[in-house]
Parts: structure tokens; sequence; C-alpha cells
């Protein structure tokens, strides 16, 4: 109902402006004519309206006052006079008591022929009330004050006779005056039994009644903390059964009622900001709400109230995460806030990624969820709402579901935009998409921009985060292919290859995955992607630059070896596979001329890698190229410095994977044989002077096969 007034706790009347939603209007009337029954059988009395904070009792006492203005008795034709009193605003029985007989003035008829009544009741209240009250409640100058005072001495200043000329006036009169006093359990105890003083002996006047409203429970608990009743629980209810003639209970709020009431401002959330549920969502939400929200949600304040903070934050939110995450975090925060505030504290745990060496060991079981138990405990959760508010987190976030005892998945939470994902928890927690996030629109037309060629904002907004957010974007990216969802995988990695080397992404898990390999994570899955006769032509165009060429020859090495390790280039035999090997082959090719004029010694970090790619994709040109650079004036051994890094301890310095690197770039038989003279000691050759040098002579020496090396010889050219 887009009408639902979400924001608005004012008590309702029943009127077309705040219609009456819980059917309460029938209990108004019974109150009316139970008013009516009392005043046939005594002059004053007073009338309780029961029930808990948040149940409506305000309400209820607005539509009856609507029935009393409307309506008359069945055996009374006279209309009610209705005033209301707030007592928060008086702290003394003197200051209350002139403001009651104030209201009931000025609940009376206006006319001249009620005149002379509110005079006589004006004049009881005058009598028993402080000059200087009389002052401040009355507004009086100080030429009105001397009159007061002269009337006072000179007339009949006694109470007793004004209250007896009052009442008669009242009687004489007969017309009905109920005075409606709300919230009374929210007084001090002191201000609690000045309001009861007042009622008992002050205000007991002909015609007059009261309509108290109050919980009983915390009405007791206050009485209990006066000198008069003490901490005796039996004693402060006599001393309320005392007071009160007719108690009136509010109706109970039963089951069927919160249901009906949360399925219709459920609803009317979902259409003011044009959202749906899946029946995932329905399931989900059913078993968070039947099963520990309804506890929590008993009266129509409190489930308006909840809905409430919901409407208040959903907006910049609706389709930016799971309604149902987001309906149980808002229910934490309003209802839990110790809680919700140790979501925060505890992200990494809850997001699964902590690195604390302890979350992962092996531990007794329970001993996770019992954990979590004592944090809700230091967050404020009392004993009876832990296991349920444990439960509640383990729907939203899969570690806590692990540590209960259940399986978890966490792709699942990532793919409904969950709390529980480390890339859609600060939605929850600063209520919009941060500034370093894309919001799924943006996201989408950015795709759908880069796969039409017609880039825009949106566009360049995607590549900014895919250059400082890789890891999220990545993984979102990733989480659409996993659903089935088409990306475009072309334009999507010409875009990658052209940021390559510009990403500037924090490393993540322990600091080892960096953006670079989050980023080759996906690039062959795209590749793949694409239909067979179109792969060829992304491969050459990623190439077009250095560090494009690098992810290309990652990309193709990883797409057509799967395990990574079967081979150190592309295998297989599929033609697209090689028109791709070709193509790459060439570009990189064309990216290593400018070092072929170069001394060995002097090539790049960026060559180098090239090197290191090309054997990736083709070993056997790679070689031939090699081969004709040292034909033609390059020299092995610094070569082989540059390709090679310094030692890292406590590695070493060549391994088992520069191993086999360089025998797909030169072949062992033709290093050794080439480095002979260096590696025998040869009188004719000068050793290096450089150390790096030398220890690569020595590391190779450790790795000379066992078998006689074969006399130097000419180096192949061909």
């Amino acid at each position: 109902m887009p009408g639902e007034r979400f924001f608005n706790d004012d008590p309702v009347d029943g009127s077309a402006d705040a219609p009456d939603l819980l059917g309460r209007q029938q209990y108004a009337r019974h109150a009316v004519e139970l008013l009516h029954q009392v005043r046939e059988q005594s002059e004053s009395g007073v009338l309780a309206l029961i029930g808990p904070w948040g149940s409506g009792k305000s309400s209820v006492l607005q539509m009856t006052i609507q029935h009393l203005k409307n309506t008359v008795g069945a055996t009374n034709t006279t209309r009610w006079s209705v005033a209301e009193l707030n007592p928060w605003m008086y702290s003394d029985l003197e200051s209350l008591t002139l403001a009651l007989f104030s209201e009931i003035r000025a609940a009376l008829p206006s006319g001249n022929q009620w005149s002379e009544l509110r005079g006589k009741i004006g004049a009881f209240g005058q009598s028993i009330s402080p000059l200087g009250k009389l002052t401040g409640l009355l507004g009086l100058d100080s030429s009105e004050l001397i009159n007061h005072v002269a009337d006072r001495i000179a007339g009949d200043t006694s109470a007793s006779a004004a209250k007896h000329t009052a009442e008669a006036a009242l009687r004489q009169a007969a017309l009905p005056v109920l005075m409606i006093m709300d919230d009374l359990d929210r007084l001090t105890p002191e201000e609690l039994l000045v309001v009861f003083k007042l009622i008992r002996l002050v205000g007991h006047l002909p015609n007059v009644y009261y309509l108290i409203s109050f919980d009983e429970q915390t009405l007791l608990d206050v009485l209990k903390r006066t000198d008069l009743v003490g901490s005796n629980d039996q004693r402060a209810q006599e001393f309320l059964e005392k007071l009160i003639q007719v108690r009136l209970d509010l109706p109970a709020f039963r089951d069927r009622d919160i249901t009906a009431m949360t399925n219709r401002l459920l609803n009317s959330l979902l259409d003011s900001h044009q959202v749906s549920m899946t029946p995932d969502q329905e399931r989900r939400f059913s078993e968070a709400y039947f099963r520990h929200l309804q506890d929590r949600l008993r009266t129509p304040r409190s489930i308006k109230r909840y809905f409430g903070q919901a409407g208040a934050t959903l907006g910049s939110l609706a389709g930016e995460v799971d309604i149902v995450d987001f309906l149980i975090v808002t229910f934490l925060r309003t209802s839990e806030p110790g809680a919700y505030r140790m979501l925060g504290r505890h992200r990494a745990e809850l997001t699964g990624t902590s690195t604390d060496p302890a979350l992962h060991r092996d531990s007794r079981p329970g001993e996770h969820a019992e954990r979590w138990k004592e944090r809700l405990r230091q967050a404020g959760v009392a004993q009876d709402n832990l296991d349920g508010m444990l439960a509640l987190l383990a729907l939203l976030f899969p570690a806590v579901q692990q540590a209960v005892g259940n399986g978890s998945d966490p792709r699942a939470t990532a793919r409904r935009r969950g709390i529980g994902s480390q890339d859609y928890f600060d939605r929850y927690i600063v209520f919009t998409v941060p500034a370093d996030d894309l919001p799924e629109a943006v996201f989408q037309q950015a795709l759908a921009q880069l796969a039409s060629g017609a880039e825009g904002d949106e566009a360049a907004q995607l590549l900014a985060r895919l250059r400082d957010d890789t890891h999220r974007i990545v993984r979102r990216i990733d989480q659409l292919r996993a659903d089935g969802i088409p990306v475009p995988a072309a334009a999507l990695l010409q875009a990658m290859a052209d940021n390559y080397g510009q990403l500037t992404a924090e490393p993540e898990v322990m600091g080892i995955l960096g953006s670079d390999r989050r980023l080759r994570s996906l690039t062959p899955g795209l590749l793949l992607d694409l239909p067979p006769d179109q792969r060829p032509a992304a491969v050459t165009a990623m190439a077009a630059t250095y560090d494009g060429a690098v992810l290309a020859t990652r990309t193709l090495h990883s797409a057509t070896n799967p395990d990574d390790t079967a081979s150190e280039h592309v295998t297989t035999t599929e033609p697209w596979a090689a028109q791709a090997r070709d193509a790459l082959t060439g570009r990189l090719a064309e990216h290593l001329t400018p070092a072929a004029g170069r001394p060995a010694s002097d090539i790049t970090e960026q060559d180098d890698t090239l090197i290191w790619m090309w054997r990736h994709t083709d070993p056997t040109s790679l070689r031939t190229w090699l081969r004709d650079r040292l034909d033609h004036g390059w020299e092995l051994l610094p070569l082989l410095a540059a390709l090679i890094p310094p030692q890292q301890f406590p590695f070493p310095l060549i391994d088992n994977d520069t191993w086999a690197g360089l025998d797909a770039m030169f072949t062992h038989a033709d290093l050794y044989t080439r480095l002979t003279p260096h590696l025998n000691t040869s009188p004719d050759t000068t050793p290096p002077t450089d150390h790096h040098q030398t220890k690569i002579l020595q590391a190779l020496r450790d790795r000379r096969p066992d078998q006689p090396q074969a006399t130097p010889t000419t180096p192949e050219t061909s």
C-alpha cells in the first residue's frame, strides 16, 4: 500500500486520514458503553485502559473520544465533554490541580449558560492553589494578582466551601466530563503519586470521570519505588485496585494480527521501493521471521518502528543488496544495536577474509559457536535471545553457519549480494553504495557500453575500478559467468590487456594474491567464452602493447593448458590455438625488435618478461630467434644474467622452473655447448667480473648432466 505511514507514530482515530487497521473501533465503542454504564451507576469514576507499550492504547483513546463526541448513550441524550490532561507537564500537586480545573473549564460548552459553572470550577481551583502557581499558570500580571489577593481576603477563602459550590454546580449541570490521562507509566514515582492523589482526593467531583492508560507491569514497578508502597508486589497491586473501578484490558495482539500487519507493511515497503522477492527470498525471510523476528515484534509500535527503519534506509540500496539480508540487518540495528555494531568489528571473520590462523585450526565441536555466543553476550544480547541471534547471524554469514555446524556456500552469498560477501558487506553498514564501489545499474551499463563499443562514463568508471579494485570487479564478472549471464568477453579481454600494467589494487589472501594474478584467473575463461573463430583475433588485439602481450601470453597458455603443468607451452592441436599462437608470436617478435639492436646486457625488464612469455607460446620459434641474436652480437652469459634474477634466499638460483625454462629457450645441450669455455674455466676464456654471472655459472655446473660434455663447436645458425 503506497499510502502506508511508516514514520508516523501518532495515535489513529479511525478517520480516513488515520484509519483503524487493527480493528480497534469495536473495542472503543465498548469503552464508550462502559462509560455510560458507570455514569448511570456512579457520579464519578476511574477507568483504566491497560496494555503494553506500543500496543495501541493511545489510538483506542482517540477513537473513544471520537465516539463520545459523535454518539449518545442508550439512556442518556447528553453528549460528553472531553478534556485531556498531560501530567508530564506538571511536577507538583498544586500545578497539576490548577491544570485539571483549567482543562475541565475548557471542555465545557461555550455560551453564557455555562459561564457560571466555569466560574465556580475556576474559583475552586484558585482557592486551593498558591498565588504563585496562579501567576505562572494563568499568566496574571501584577494588577490582576493584587485583585486575586483582595478577593481572597474579602471573600470566603474556604477551599471546602469552594469545592461544595463547584460540586453543586456540576450536579445541577448534569454534563458528564471525561478527563483523559495517557502514559501514566512514564512518570517518576513522585509524579505518579501526585496524579493518584489528584484523582482520588481533589479531583473526585460529580460528573467528572477519568480514563487513564498505562502498561500495568511498568506502573507497578514505578509504584514499588515509592515510600508509600515500597517493594511489596501485593501492596502495589492493591494500591492500584483501590484507585481503579473498571479495567479495560486492551485485546491481545494475536499472532494472526501480527502476521497480517507485518505482511501489509512488508508489501507496502517492497511496492514503494519497486522491489520484489524471489521464491527463495520469501523462504529465507519466512524462516527468519517465524523462527526469530516474530517473538521480538509483538506490538503495533515495534512492527511500525521496524518497517519505518527499513523504509528510511532502503531507498539507495534497493536493487543493490539482498532484501532479506537487509531486513535482518535492519532488525539487528533497531532491536540489538550492540550486535549490529559488533558486525563491523568482526568484518574479516564474517566475510571469510580473516588472516588469523587460529580461525583455521581444528577445534572441538561447538567451540566456534560458543565464541560467537560470548561475543553476543558482550554486545548486550540477553541470555534468552542468544540462540535466536546466533541463528540469524548464520542466515547472513557462511562463517557463522559453518560455526554452528551447518554447511555454507560463500558463492551463493555473493550471488545474492549478501552482507556475508566481502564485496557487498559495506553497503549494509553505510546504507548506500560506497563511492569506491559500482552500483549494479552502472556495472550493467558499463558492460553494455563495452559490448557495443560506444564507451561512456559508466565504462570509464568500470575501468577505473578494474585498476584500483581489481579483485572485486573480477569476482563480479566471474559471478555473472557462473550464473550463465553473457558478458562482452572480447571487449573485457581488450580492456584488461590495456590496463594490465596499471593495476594498483592491494593484494588479498594474506598478501599472496596480487591483482595481476586475480586478473589472470579470469582471462582464460573469457577467451574460451568466445567462439573458436574469434579467439585468435582477441589474442592478437590483446597483444598490441607490451603489457597486453604478457597478459595475452599467460591467457593463451592457461586456456590451452588448464592444469598449468601439462606443458610449458601451447600444446593443443585445435586450429584456433595454432592461429592464436602464430599471431601472438609475431606480436612478441615485434615488441622485441628494439631489444635486438642493443647489447644483451642492456635488455629491459619488459624485454626480459616478453622472452619468458614467448617460451609459453612457441619455444621452437623462440630458440630460433635467440640463436639468431646470439649469432649476431648478443653474448650468452650477460643474457642469462638478465633472464635469471638474483638468488632469493633460501631458494636456489636456478630452480626446477627456471631449469625447464632454459631448456625451452636454448635446450640444455646447446646451453652447455655454448658455455663450455666458461664452465670448464678454459685459460683462453676471461672469467666474468660480474658476481651474478659467476653464480650463474656455478649453478649450471651444479646442474651439469653426468655424461661428458661435447667438444665445443660452432653454434648452430639455423
